[in-house]
This record gives C-alpha cells, sequence and structure tokens, in this order.
C-alpha cells in the first residue's frame, strides 16, 4: 500500500483466519505471512515470517475459548513490538470475558479490565472490536478503543425483509438501549422481555412487557450463547400471537447444546456475524460478514479518518447473504 506513510501489515492468529483473510481482501492486500507453532507441552511461539520494522500492524484474533486464543494474541503484539513494529492495533472481533464487566457478587474477577489492561502492557497501541457487551468497557482501556456497531449490518438486512408489523424486541432489560435504536432506526413498535436467572446461563423465568399478537419480532442483542434465552423468548411470544420471530445477535458463541436448542425452537431465524466461527451448519442460522466493516476502519484507522462516520446506515456495509465463515 505505497499510498501511506508506513507500511501496513495485517496478521491473523490461528483460529481467526477466515474471518482475516475476508478482512485483508476487503482492505485490498494478503495476509501477512506469521507461523504459529507449538512445543509438544502446547506452548505457543508465534514467529512472523516477514519484515514488520516500521510498519503500522493489524493483528487479527478473536479472544473466545480456549485461553489459548488470548494467549496467542499477546505472543503476536509481543513479537512485533520486539521486531519495531510503528503501530500495533489488536483486531478483535470478539472481545471475550467482556461479560465479566462488573463486580457484581464478592469475591470475582473482572475479567474485562483485566484483559484491558494486559493487552496495554504487552505492546499493543490500539484495539479494535465490535459490539462489546457493555459500551462503557471501553473505559477499562488507557489506550484508544475502535468500538464498531454492528447494527450497519443488520439494518439494511432487516429493512430488505420488508417484514410487516415490525416489532424490535429486547432480550432483557440491559439490553433496552440497543433494542430502542434498532426500534427507532426502523420506526417500529419496541417490547422488551424481563428474565430472571438463577445463575449463569440458566434463565428461571420470563415475561414479555408489551404487545406481540399480529407482529413479527426481531430479538437485537449482542451475543446468543446456549441459546436458552432466545428459544424461551420466542417460545412465549409465538404464544403470545407473534407471527414469527427472528434473533440478530452480532457473536455466535453457541456454547453447550445451543445448535440443538436452536434447531428445535420456534425461530425462524438467527442472524449472526462471522466474529466468530461455526462450529456446525444450520438452516435456521445466517451468517453477514463485518469484515468489509472492518476493513473500512482500518482504512479510516492509517488514513486519520472519521470512524464514527462508519456507524451511518447505509447500503455499502451490507454483505453478501449466506456466507459462512
Amino acid at each position: 500500500m505505497s499510498n501511506y506513510k508506513n507500511p501496513i501489515k495485517i496478521f491473523s492468529g490461528t483460529e481467526s483466519h477466515y474471518i482475516a483473510a475476508k478482512i485483508a481482501e476487503s482492505f485490498g492486500q494478503p495476509l501477512g505471512e506469521v507461523s504459529i507453532s507449538r512445543f509438544s507441552d502446547g506452548e505457543i511461539q508465534p514467529n512472523f515470517l516477514e519484515s514488520v520494522r516500521g510498519a503500522d500492524v493489524f493483528l487479527v484474533q478473536s479472544t473466545f475459548a480456549p485461553a489459548d486464543n488470548l494467549m496467542e494474541l499477546l505472543l503476536m503484539i509481543d513479537a512485533v513490538k520486539r521486531a519495531s513494529a510503528h503501530y500495533i492495533t489488536a483486531v478483535i472481533p470478539y472481545y471475550g470475558y467482556a461479560r465479566q464487566d462488573r463486580k457484581d457478587k464478592p469475591r470475582v474477577a473482572i475479567g474485562s479490565k483485566m484483559i484491558a489492561d494486559i493487552l496495554g502492557s504487552v505492546g499493543a497501541h490500539r484495539v479494535m472490536t465490535m459490539d462489546l457487551h457493555a459500551a462503557q468497557i471501553q473505559g477499562f482501556f488507557d489506550i484508544p478503543v475502535d468500538h464498531l456497531d454492528a447494527s450497519v449490518i443488520f439494518i439494511p438486512y432487516i429493512q430488505s425483509l420488508n417484514l410487516p408489523n415490525l416489532t424490535i424486541a429486547a432480550p432483557d432489560m440491559g439490553g433496552t438501549p440497543r433494542a430502542r435504536y434498532f426500534a427507532n432506526m426502523l420506526n417500529s413498535d419496541l417490547v422488551v422481555c424481563n428474565k430472571e436467572r438463577k445463575k449463569a446461563n440458566e434463565v428461571a423465568g420470563m415475561t414479555v412487557i408489551g404487545d406481540v399478537e399480529g407482529a413479527n419480532v426481531v430479538i437485537v442483542d449482542d451475543l446468543v450463547d446456549t441459546g436458552n434465552t432466545l428459544c424461551l423468548a420466542a417460545k412465549m411470544m409465538k404464544e403470545k400471537g407473534a407471527l414469527s420471530v427472528r434473533a440478530f445477535c452480532t457473536h455466535p458463541v453457541l456454547s453447550g447444546k445451543a445448535y440443538e436448542n436452536i434447531n428445535n425452537s420456534v425461530i425462524d431465524e438467527l442472524v449472526v456475524c462471522d466474529t466468530l466461527p461455526l462450529r456446525q451448519e444450520s438452516s435456521k442460522i445466517k451468517v453477514l460478514s463485518s469484515a468489509p466493516l472492518f476493513a473500512d476502519a482500518i482504512r479510516n484507522v492509517v488514513d486519520y479518518g472519521s470512524i464514527s462516520n462508519l456507524f451511518k446506515i447505509r447500503n455499502s456495509h451490507q454483505p453478501s447473504l449466506n456466507l459462512q465463515p
């Protein structure tokens, strides 16, 4: 990319190669070459196979389980720092441990803050991510954070469905601001699910605040994990007269029996981004690519352009449908 003052290098961690390759292609250059080797005991050793001296380096790796993905990213940051990279950006499509963003009971860790501290201390100059579990996590960092918004991907797709009597639903009270934004952008009604938890990933009960009879409901959330909440919400809304129920969740964590839960549910469609790789295919799951948005964000970073301009709803980021990672 000779138009830039410093060389631009995009590299990928092991588990995020599928999205990193699409980001690099959208940006207009191939992925850089890096070898990730392991000792017999599993210890990770990254080795960059090309010079990064004086380069603006973007390291793409989501930090989902296992913890090796995070450790691999940290070692890659350290390696390019020691190789004299000019500027290091950790591109983390899915920021793991974001659900540990507060001390909600005694003697627990605030994992998202700890990870933020580690990323800064190991040498990252900047973090780029999408749809944090709580937007205020950006305040945990002492370095710039580019917090991208999947609404610019989801809203054009929802508009393309031309659903009559569209109603947006928040899966819980905490998701109300996100759902209200979608409702305002789509000029639709809003309902809220009030759920009670026994413990993490287990819902004790749920009620719907609002009327969904005769509505085509779209539930919006930052992630879907076991799918228990979504399946329960969809079942309850169908029982209350909803014509259809779709869910739009940025990050497809989909752990445990999530695929079985989704496939056996009354959910008509689950739409996700490719910030995480799918472990199996499902006729109910549609994947929309976030790679063009990340590529534009990288371009704006190196051009000193505005990141907030990327949040405007327009068709330029509407991805090809049925794109599987």
